[in-house]
């Protein structure tokens, strides 16, 4: 099957950008400045919303409160919030200022928030006064660190040394305030830290070019309407997959996001999504399945929805074709990095083929190389996912830490460190990490795909699989299986399905039945630690 080729993209990158600006004030004086920017519906605190007048007015008072407090450009702000309204301000008014802001889980530990406060050599902490109960003892005496800004409503702990205050009363002092900072598309922007699979967190520095890379995001993922769309995103913003699709992305271009703080509920999504008139619905694949499991709803309930989008996981087979049956709408699915933001992805031109990442998006010129000659693998070979070290969505540097940027550039290319291949018409495979991939007896097996495949069966509520070292030059295939509850399936059925579904050499030798899997604070499961230990059943066949 041919198709014709993607139209060409021409990058236009102008020596001055600010994404906080190009987010908010750049909407000042136009139609889009009286509407919703922003909703957030919170379990707790019930539904709060800011326009973009609003937007921008807030992100310039935080920039402003920022150079009162003596933060100057390039310094860090470290940003500890669930989803609200203060998110957007202290991100884009961080960036206002030409500081940089870094993003971080609510979910952390206080001992991991003073590791990255102390890397990253924060000036500011923005967090909310329920999580700095637990942290204000740890933070006390960090040399680099200043001042404190929390939201939310209540007492909090002052702290000798540091300059602590109320979020929205330091707002409210500001009453005119300077113009954003002139920073450059190639000035730094913001700091994300890697999940730390392996050792500390890796901080993957971007700069304000970063927004303009995701643009081809705009028409070969997100399928924008120039008549406007009404966003429900199912994550955090401090999660890079949605810092960019709900919050960066659609502020960009108009639009209106619609978030949730407080308990996943999987009838809950729909209700959002009903409510607000929503178009376009991004979530991860469990999420989905949830909707699909736990409720009856279809299409007519949600009947404004016209566009679903997933990343961070790769979805099965199955739940796409339950989406289609039910909602009516296929799930495009994207794939990224910290380092670069998806660049790959599923488009509405092209069909949908289950299993594969779809294709490159047009700007983002992916090669699969060799990594060692740098030589391009022929078609349907394994190659290692590489991008040109000029593509404007890419990182800028690990922070402090040149040696390992170093080792991921060579000659004019970024090495991913992914794997994958191209079939005859054009769609990418994705294999994963080298790491990842299983050599199992001179065979080299995708634990991706695997997984894809055992998500089918019904019982199964997710999957793992990965290598386990017998001996030296014996590795098994196996997989680690979460089922759903009270799913009446024994560990030897679902190793009986994998051989009927999946070629030998790629079939579990073992299938484990565990509660759950070792997993990183963002979800992501953490391969090396999957070990016959978390088992309470195995298959004998």
């Amino acid at each position: 099957m041919s198709f014709p080729p993607f139209k060409p993209w021409t990058w236009r990158l102008p020596e001055h950008f600010n994404i906080g600006v190009a987010c908010t004030d750049a909407h000042l004086g136009s139609p889009l400045e009286k509407q919703v920017a922003m909703i957030v519906e919170d379990d707790v605190l019930g539904t709060r919303q800011a326009t973009y007048k609003e937007m921008a007015e807030r992100t310039s008072r935080f920039a402003q409160a920022l150079r009162d407090m003596a933060v100057d450009e390039g310094d860090r702000v470290l940003i500890r919030l669930p989803n609200s309204l203060a998110y957007p301000t202290a991100f884009f008014g961080t960036l206002k200022r030409g500081a940089v802001a870094v993003p971080t889980s609510t979910l952390l530990t206080a001992e991991e928030v003073l590791y990255l406060a102390r890397d990253s050599g924060a000036k500011v902490l923005v967090t909310d006064k329920a999580a700095w109960e637990g942290l204000h003892e740890k933070l006390a005496g960090l040399d680099n660190l200043r001042h404190v800004l929390l939201a939310g409503k209540g007492k909090f702990a002052t702290v000798p040394g540091l300059h602590v205050v109320d979020l929205e009363d330091e707002l409210a002092k500001v009453d005119r305030w300077m113009p954003p900072h002139p920073t450059k598309s190639h000035d730094p922007a913001y700091l994300v830290y890697t999940s730390g699979t392996t050792g500390y967190p890796k901080g993957v520095l971007h700069a304000h070019r970063a927004l303009i890379g995701r643009e081809p995001a705009a028409e070969y993922w997100f399928d924008f309407s120039p008549a406007g769309d009404r966003i429900v995103h199912s994550g955090k913003f401090n999660w890079t997959y949605v810092l960019g699709s709900a919050l960066m992305d659609p502020l960009y271009r108009g639009k209106t996001v619609i978030v949730h703080e407080g308990k996943n509920d999987a009838a809950g999504w729909l209700r959002l999504i009903a409510k607000h008139g929503a178009t376009i619905f991004i979530g991860v694949p469990t999420i989905y399945r949830q909707i699909l499991q736990k409720t009856q709803a279809g299409k007519a309930d949600v009947p404004t929805l016209r566009h679903c989008m997933s990343a961070g996981e790769h979805l099965s087979d199955e739940v796409l074709e339950q989406w289609r049956a039910r909602f009516g709408r296929d799930i495009y699915e994207a794939v990224g990095m910290s380092e670069c933001s998806y660049y790959l992805s599923e488009n509405i031109y092209r069909p949908i083929r289950p299993g594969s990442a779809g294709f490159p998006q047009p700007g983002h010129d992916v090669r699969l190389l060799d990594p060692e000659t740098l030589a391009e693998v022929p078609v349907g070979e394994e190659g290692m996912i590489c991008l040109p070290a000029d593509d404007p969505g890419l990182f800028m540097q690990y922070w402090n830490l040149p040696e390992e940027t170093a080792k991921v550039f060579k000659d004019r290319w970024f090495l991913t460190g992914d794997y994958a291949k191209f079939d005859e018409d054009g769609y990418i495979w994705f294999l994963g990490r080298k790491d990842d991939i299983i050599n199992s007896f001179g065979y080299r097996v995708s634990p991706h795909e695997i997984e894809r495949v055992m998500k089918n069966h019904p019982a199964v509520a997710d999957c793992a699989a990965t290598g386990e070292e017998l001996s030296q030059d014996k590795v098994l295939v196996v997989a680690y299986v979460i089922l759903h509850p009270g799913a009446p399936v024994s560990a030897d059925d679902l190793a009986l399905y994998a051989r009927e579904h999946l070629a030998a050499y790629k079939a579990p030798k073992i299938v484990y039945l565990v509660d759950d899997f070792p997993r990183t604070k963002n979800g992501k499961v953490m391969r090396k630690q999957l070990a016959p230990s978390l088992a309470r059943s195995r298959s004998t066949v």
